[in-house]
């Protein structure tokens, strides 16, 4: 214990040790002095001032006190809708204000406008200029000829100097609009011109002596400069508050120093003009709450950086503590929990950040509220595969598996009884004949004295599937009984519960096989031995397979269910929560009646049995010995019904037992509700999330696309990238440390898992709305038939639409080069490869190249193309042959 709270305190101390090496700071010229001129606009929160945003002379009064301690006038853009209060208000406090006449395409605004500014000017000795309109020829509202007509207008009617904001090149190119103003008004803002925050001032000041040259006698006014705090990047212009810092004391001082008369837009930010992009809002040296955003002497610094670092560690710590509960890790597992929990506290401390340092509308809040709660069992979840990387990398070794290599005397069951009766029981519906009866057969042959076999075939009235399997009893001898059930309710539950009441009274463990599970000769020889502990209420093998080799298809099948039994449930198998999964299970009878028996209102009957027996606090084992090889779903479909049955009868699982999982509601340990949430989490809620994250998405294109609304990438989508990276690191880690299988297995084990995504999704959400759905048998064995309907149909639809989404983003920002937009539409190509997984095997199950004799002849081609002999390559048929990694090692 002393050992990892010392990595936990080193951890944390090397976290804050990060957030001291890169605090940034950075110099910039002092500027002591008063701003000769800001823009002001007199409006608070996120709505329109043409929709409610009506200026109140208390807000505006106390605004102008606070900026006549900074500047020594304010420009305006408006003269009417309450902008009309300030000139007079301003004068209190010895302020100047340049009145703005906004002019746009409507002529009678247009006319309201020059009135009321042309009556300001007269009624306000404090008005030192008229601005008519504000880049007004940029934005196409008026022709050249009709503003200057405006100009002469409001020149006519006052004494004061007349101007028109406009984009510098307006002014470059249009020198009849300079000869009609009293002084040129222009706006230089190089953030919209693709400069970088080093470039800006140059910039500026370019293209005031580039003005100053071409008009000489005229004055000059840099009317607008500034910088944003936030927002999106456009190409090569980075916004950021160290950015805007940096760049207005820079240009104060240059501007100073060469005389230049110049305005700084803008005083304060303005949340209403999310219109103008990410950035709009934030052009203001005061934020919405009108405090300072950074000051204008000594080194540029995060005033609030120390407590966002405060914050990381803070939930650091507490994310880090319950690696205390850990049973004797190593310290490099600690070292890696305590990481991977700082990593969360740092991307904690950043969500606040953001949220603090941005203005939200309804819209954006209510995404970004939904993205967060979305990214909560995201997080969640990458945790939990972290800590099952720790645990497996750098952890201890397993402890309670029962291995093959260390079986346990039938003589330590008891003195008065070695060998306790087992009653197996096989539960079949339409199933191949000759598929069972190899089962059968293979029970025949156990190394056990004492057991008996239970063959219940259930609602299947054709004898031809149910007359020879009880002749082949009837041939094996006494220890097989035959029961043909019809209308059986209660699915594969209610078969077993006829299989128990014909069980011998003396059986005392119950052990359960699926139809084509072929046994090994010492299954109960190895396994029952360790009923000898009287606490201990099941013992459970895993699956295996004996035709993986039928096709490509099912070679990665096979893959892809060995990770199940040879990670997950070795891990689980250590807290002592184990998933049940039916074939090669046995039980104690006893347990199995403590817990009530097989229960027909799920259709995975027995992980709820196996669930409810942990609930009554028996101890389960697990080995990952293959003890008995069944066979794989026939086809693609089957694979995806088994997943559908298996999620779906999961969730039943969930909103039957979560109560159980309160304080106090059954004897679940801490561990074992840990274990059972987080699997259902990282399972039933990981691909649920997946599929729900990516329509929103989907939905969420056509707004970034094409209203420049972009997803912040720091908390949004960064967290998702490195989420799959997690899982990808996860899932090669363990299958190269724990699964036995080849390279290109692997690879096609983890195409099949990601392929079950939208069916696992959909039966979540069918579970969410249906009480029961029927039960859906397994096609195995031969019988059944390929769908003629492509089996991955929705699935292709949504990859598609995701890739076609990535590359409209793409497109689109082609010329603003948005950082969030590219990471964004990266992200919806990673969304779709689930998608496309599924895709892939569709077609793979459709074409040649799902054959291994394929393989095999283009090995053999290829061979003798280069001029080799041909290969020699292995013969199909082995349960455990790596045949395409052979082909491939061949071929070479």
């Amino acid at each position: 214990m002393r050992a990892v709270v010392a990595v936990l305190l080193f951890v944390t101390a090397a976290h804050a040790g990060l957030w001291g090496l890169f605090q940034e700071k950075q110099p910039a010229p002092d500027f002591r002095g008063i701003l000769p001129s800001v823009s002001y606009a007199p409006f608070e929160g996120s709505a329109h001032p043409d929709v409610d945003n009506i200026p109140q002379i208390e807000k505006i009064r106390a605004d102008l006190k606070k900026l006549s301690t900074i500047t020594r006038a304010i420009r305006l853009y408006s003269s009417t809708g309450g902008v009309e209060l300030v000139p007079p208000i301003a004068a209190e406090f010895g302020l100047k204000v340049t009145v703005g006449a906004w002019i746009d395409k409507n002529s009678d605004r247009n006319k309201r406008e020059i009135e009321a500014a042309i009556t300001l000017a007269k009624r306000n000795s404090n008005v030192n200029g008229i601005v008519v309109g504000n880049e007004t020829i940029f934005r196409g509202e008026q022709k050249i000829d009709d503003l200057i007509e405006l100009i002469k207008q409001v020149k006519k009617s006052v004494n004061v100097p007349v101007t028109t904001g406009e984009i510098w090149n307006i002014w470059r190119d249009n020198p009849e609009l300079a000869s009609s103003v009293d002084f040129i008004a222009a706006h230089v803002l190089p953030y919209w011109e693709n400069f970088t925050s080093k470039q800006a001032v140059d910039q500026a000041v370019a293209m005031f002596q580039l003005l100053r040259d071409q008009f000489p006698g005229k004055r000059i006014v840099i009317a607008e400069f500034g910088w944003p705090s936030a927002g999106y990047n456009l190409r090569n212009a980075e916004p950021g508050p160290f950015e805007q810092a940096s760049v207005l004391r820079n240009f104060v001082t240059r501007a100073e120093a060469i005389g230049m008369d110049y305005n700084i837009v803008e005083a304060i930010d303005q949340p209403w003009k999310f219109f103008e992009g990410g950035v709009g809002p934030y052009w203001g040296i005061l934020d919405a709450s009108r405090e300072p955003k950074f000051a204008w002497t000594g080194p540029i610094v995060n005033e609030n950086y120390w407590k966002l670092a405060a914050i990381a560690l803070l939930v650091g710590i507490l994310m880090s503590l319950p690696i205390l509960r850990l049973e004797q890790p190593t310290v490099m597992q600690a070292v890696v929990l305590s990481a991977a929990a700082n990593g969360v506290g740092a991307w904690a401390s950043t969500v606040f950040a953001y949220w603090a340092g941005h203005y939200f509308v309804f819209g954006s809040a209510f995404a970004l509220t939904l993205g967060l709660i979305l990214l909560v069992p995201l997080v969640l979840i990458a945790m939990a595969r972290i800590d099952e990387i720790a645990a497996i990398a750098f952890g201890r070794g397993p402890r309670r598996l029962i291995t093959k290599s260390a079986p346990l005397a039938p003589a330590t069951i008891g003195e008065n009884v070695a060998f306790p009766k087992v009653s197996i029981h096989i539960p079949a519906y339409f199933e191949p004949v000759e598929m069972l009866k190899q089962t059968l057969d293979a029970v025949s042959r156990l190394d056990y004295p004492n057991f008996e076999c239970v063959v219940i075939i259930n609602n299947t009235p054709d004898p031809e599937f149910w007359q020879p399997i009880q002749d082949h009893c009837r041939t094996l001898g006494e220890r097989f009984k035959f029961i043909n059930a019809e209308k059986v309710k209660g699915f594969k539950a209610g078969a077993l519960r006829i299989a128990m009441e014909r069980t011998a009274v003396d059986a005392e463990i119950i052990g359960i096989i699926d139809a084509d599970y072929v046994v090994q000769p010492d299954w109960l020889k190895d396994l029952v031995p360790v009923f000898a502990d009287p606490r201990v209420g099941l013992v459970q093998a895993p699956q295996e397979h004996r035709d993986g080799d039928r096709s490509l298809m099912h070679y990665i099948m096979n893959g892809e269910y060995a990770g199940f039994f040879d990670i997950g449930m070795v891990q689980r198998n250590e807290s002592n929560a184990i998933i049940v999964h039916g074939t090669m299970c046995l039980i104690r009878r006893a347990a199995m009646d403590m817990a009530g028996g097989w229960a027909g209102d799920t259709i995975c009957e027995d992980t709820d049995l196996g669930l409810a027996i942990i609930e009554h606090g028996w101890l389960t084992h697990y080995t990952n010995h293959r003890y008995g090889h069944g066979l794989l779903p026939d086809t693609y479909e089957a694979f995806k019904k088994q997943r559908h049955r298996w999620a779906y009868g999961g969730f039943q699982i969930v909103k039957k037992h979560w109560r159980r999982f309160l304080p106090g509601a059954s004897r679940l340990t801490p561990d074992q509700r840990r274990e059972f949430s987080l699997g259902w989490l990282n399972w039933l809620g990981a691909e649920s999330l997946g599929v729900l994250v990516a329509i929103l998405n989907l939905i969420w294109v056509p707004i970034v696309a094409f209203a420049d609304i972009a997803i912040p990438d720091k908390i949004l989508t960064l967290p998702i990238i490195a989420s799959f990276v997690v899982s990808l690191i996860h899932f090669v880690a363990l299958y190269r440390l724990r699964v036995h299988v080849k390279a290109g297995q692997m690879l096609g084990a983890m195409i099949a898992a990601m392929s079950v995504q939208w069916t696992v999704s959909r039966a979540v959400a069918q579970g969410l709305i249906t009480e029961h759905l029927p039960f859906a048998r397994t096609s195995k064995g031969g019988l059944s038939v390929m769908s003629i309907e492509f089996q991955a149909f929705w699935e292709a639809v949504l990859g598609v639409l995701l890739l076609i989404g990535a590359t409209v983003l793409v497109v689109t920002n082609g010329y603003k080069q948005v950082r969030e937009i590219y990471i964004f539409a990266g992200v919806l190509v990673l969304q779709s490869l689930p998608f496309l997984a599924a895709v892939s095997i569709a077609l793979l199950e459709n074409s040649r190249a799902n054959s291994f004799a394929f393989w095999r002849n283009s090995a053999v081609r290829t061979a003798e193309l280069i001029g080799l002999r041909p290969v020699s390559l292995p013969a199909v048929g082995s349960q455990s042959q790596p045949v395409a990694s052979e082909i491939r090692r061949e071929a070479n």
